[in-house]
């Protein structure tokens, strides 16, 4: 099995380091990474600069682009063999509820999914992630996926992937199959001004949960449900965003 790896971290990222080496005993594992970190870049492609790839070792290449970019590249023409499998991550915090819109671990996944390839984004949830520094940091994640995937993943339907968020927890308490959960407003921005004397500005860090989760068909929790009681998050998401509940209605409405 040939597997390809990327992230929004960046190249040398502690967590894309602990994955590639978790998923080696599976077959060929091949990282091409941003070459600096590239969060909240979505699914993000580069169109006014050409992208230049750098082979950092055997089987890892950084990329001057986005974490979509990467996979782009990887799927059309950078190899001369294909890919039977996309991993996003391991991301250094969540991707939970409406983040996975700006995400660039989710990003990346869509895109291998685009290629019709399995693909799943991952990332490590947890209130000291941001400062983790060494791949061993990310070793209980790293072995959960490597056992995910030699079970056999599960049948998606086209342009379906699973985004999956896994505790920073010693013992993980097993894994739901969860919805994509609600986060209140973001945090306004804040102003500043430079050592130039001009004002600056820091987009505000993304909203909390919105604490009242209904739970979903089959009593199905959200995502933020199970992280916040020890259990790793599966919510399987898809490129189609049409919703078909108001399509009728709507239809009515502008043709009556």
């Amino acid at each position: 099995m040939n597997i390809l790896i990327s992230n929004d971290d960046g190249v040398f990222a502690p967590g894309i380091q602990a994955l590639a080496q978790a998923l080696k005993p599976l077959g060929r594992v091949v990282v091409v990474a941003p070459e600096s970190e590239r969060s909240g870049f979505s699914s993000a492609l580069t169109l006014d600069r050409p992208l230049r790839p750098i082979q950092i070792s055997d089987d890892v290449w950084a990329v001057n682009g986005t974490p979509a970019d990467c996979v782009y590249l990887s799927m059309n023409g950078l190899f001369d063999f294909e890919f039977d499998l996309v991993v996003s991550g391991i991301n250094s915090g969540a991707n939970l509820g409406d983040d996975v819109l700006y995400s660039g671990t989710v990003g990346a996944a869509f895109e291998g999914r685009l290629m019709k390839q399995p693909a799943i984004a991952v990332s490590l949830a947890g209130a000291n992630v941001r400062s983790y520094n060494e791949p061993k940091d990310y070793a209980v994640a790293a072995q959960w996926i490597h056992d995910f995937i030699a079970k056999g993943l599960p049948e998606l339907p086209l342009r379906h992937i699973l985004n999956i968020n896994i505790p920073d927890i010693a013992e993980l308490k097993g894994a739901k199959v969860t919805y994509q959960g609600q986060k209140s407003q973001s945090k306004p921005i804040t102003s500043h001004v430079d050592p130039r004397g001009r004002q600056v500005f820091w987009i505000g860090l993304s909203g909390e949960s919105v604490t009242e989760q209904k739970k979903g068909l089959n009593g199905i929790e959200s995502d933020f449900f199970a992280i916040e009681n020890g259990y790793v998050s599966v919510t399987p998401i898809q490129m189609d965003a049409t919703n078909y509940s108001v399509l009728s209605e709507l239809d009515f409405a502008l043709n009556k």
